[in-house]
C-alpha cells in the first residue's frame, strides 16, 4: 500500500469520514461521501461524493454497482440557456492525474434507480466503483436526513 493511501485511510478512521475500500484503483481517494434518506423506494436515491485522483495517470470510472439499487448510474444534471434543467447518464468520466470530480447535487451525480430498499437515516450502504483497469473501489455510503445538503449539515 502507498504511504499517501495508507495516510488518507488512517485520517479517514480517525476522524470518522467515510473510508473506501483499498482493493482496485490505488490512486482514487473517495471523500465526503453521503446520500438523503428517501421516502419509500419508487423514486431514485442519489448518492454525493469527491473522487480525488492522486497518481500520475488519469483513471476512468465506467460504472457503479451496489445492492441498494438495480441501476445505479452516474448522471448528469444540465440547464440550458432558457433555463430548463435535464437530467442524463454522464457515460465515462475520467479523472486527470492530481484533479478531483466532485459528484453533487445540481450536477453530476450517483443515481440510485430501482432501489430495493428505503433509504434510511443512519445507515450506510456499499457503493462499488468500476474503473477501466479493472480496479474496483467501495465506499461505505452514510445516510443523511432528507433534506441534507451535504455531509457538513
Amino acid at each position: 500500500m502507498r504511504k499517501s493511501t495508507f495516510t488518507a485511510l488512517a485520517f479517514s478512521i480517525l476522524v470518522g469520514l467515510p473510508t473506501a475500500s483499498l482493493a482496485g484503483s490505488e490512486d482514487i481517494v473517495v471523500e465526503d461521501a453521503w446520500s438523503r434518506a428517501s421516502i419509500g423506494i419508487n423514486r431514485p436515491g442519489a448518492a454525493y461524493m469527491t473522487l480525488r485522483n492522486t497518481g500520475t495517470e488519469p483513471v476512468t470510472l465506467l460504472g457503479l454497482e451496489t445492492p441498494l439499487a438495480m441501476m445505479p448510474d452516474i448522471h448528469e444534471t444540465k440547464t440550458d440557456a432558457n433555463g430548463v434543467s435535464s437530467m442524463a447518464p454522464a457515460g465515462e468520466i475520467i479523472i486527470p492525474p492530481g484533479e478531483s470530480v466532485s459528484l453533487e447535487p445540481g450536477g453530476m451525480h450517483a443515481m440510485l434507480m430501482r432501489l430495493q430498499t428505503k433509504m434510511v437515516e443512519g445507515e450506510t450502504f456499499p457503493l462499488t466503483m468500476n474503473f477501466a483497469d479493472g480496479g474496483k473501489l467501495t465506499v461505505n455510503v452514510p445516510i443523511l436526513g432528507i433534506a441534507a445538503r451535504g455531509p457538513e449539515g
